[in-house]
């Protein structure tokens, strides 16, 4: 039986994600701890002063403390070992955890727009020295934040996205300042529920593109600079002896870990080992793919295809076209 050269059988290594460090890691915690207790001050603090914009960039921070929890978690989950039941490890914790958000962040869309629709038609009285005060503690809060996230190592997946998060708060946190200064000097109360709706806006924002992103990876969505189409051109046209490149698949575990399976024919005088330690490194290099499972196809068959590419449904049928599949388990 023909055997499948796997991408295990070199020296180079598989990980191509940027480092996790110590300090990248108590940057997070920190923060975290930093925005979700900030977060109560401010939900109650919106509370007490009747300030529906406060209670919105709340919402808003809650999305921080979860991006940031999320990261924190992706660290930490990320160097647990895969077992016999788990053989991809715990990674993709995070995907899920995300995904959950998003959609209790749509929840919360919601009823900031409800409410705002209610005081618009009834308007309650703000506090508004109260509510400056917590938006300008707020606004303190994020500032010293963004700094603690851009200190040293920020190139960092998770920590480019944190910083990013706290970036779109600080838009709350001015617009929370700016509403209790219109009252405080005009008294014209419908600025708090005009500028809730634009704070909900942001959070909408952030809970589209993390529910996009999240069912991107659990539906084993490509990344977006690897298509199948694309690796298969590229290795087409930049691998030697590579002959023909057939049944790709290519998905995330998590944000940023590319994994995929793949056919390749080599061409007529090639070494098959050396085609396949080949096709890894440009794999590695261009798409930063860093684990792949790579079948030698001896058959030189190329018709009928991928059963999965068709949609067919997928019951034991042997082996196709001479190749073992390079599966995932």
């Amino acid at each position: 039986m023909p055997h499948d050269h796997h991408s295990h059988d070199h020296d180079h290594d598989h990980s191509h994600a940027p480092a996790v460090t110590g300090d990248n890691e108590r940057k997070v915690l920190v923060a975290f701890f930093i925005i979700f207790s900030f977060m109560i001050v401010e939900a109650v603090g919106g509370y007490l002063s009747g300030s529906l914009a406060l209670l919105a960039d709340a919402g808003h921070m809650l999305t921080d403390a979860v991006a940031l929890a999320l990261a924190y978690a992706a660290f930490r989950f990320g160097r647990r070992a895969a077992d016999a039941r788990r053989t991809f490890g715990y990674a993709r914790f995070e995907v899920i955890a995300g995904f959950i958000n998003a959609i209790t962040l749509f929840g919360i869309v919601v009823w900031i727009v409800y409410e705002a629709v209610q005081r618009f038609r009834q308007p309650v009285e703000i506090l508004s020295g109260p509510m400056l005060a917590v938006a300008v503690a707020g606004l303190l809060v994020n500032v010293f934040v963004l700094w603690l996230l851009t200190r040293g190592d920020t190139e960092h997946v998770n920590i480019k996205g944190a910083a990013l998060h706290v970036m779109g708060d600080l838009l709350g946190s001015v617009g929370a300042i700016v509403a209790a200064l219109v009252i405080r000097f005009t008294g014209w109360m419908p600025i708090d529920p005009v500028l809730s709706v634009l704070v909900s806006v942001l959070i909408l924002r952030s809970a589209w593109k993390q529910l996009a992103k999240s069912g991107h990876i659990l539906l084993e969505g490509a990344p977006d600079n690897a298509a199948p189409q694309e690796i298969e051109r590229h290795l087409m046209e930049s691998v030697p002896g590579v002959a023909a490149v057939s049944h790709v698949h290519v998905w995330l575990i998590s944000s940023g870990r590319a994994l995929a399976t793949l056919h390749v024919r080599p061409a007529p005088g090639a070494e098959p080992r050396a085609v396949v330690e080949a096709v890894e490194r440009a794999l590695a290099e261009r798409f930063a793919i860093g684990h792949a499972t790579i079948a030698i196809d001896w058959s030189g068959d190329e018709a009928g295809g991928c059963a999965l590419s068709r949609g067919e449904s997928q019951e034991p049928h042997g082996h196709e076209h001479g190749a073992e599949t390079g599966g995932r388990a």
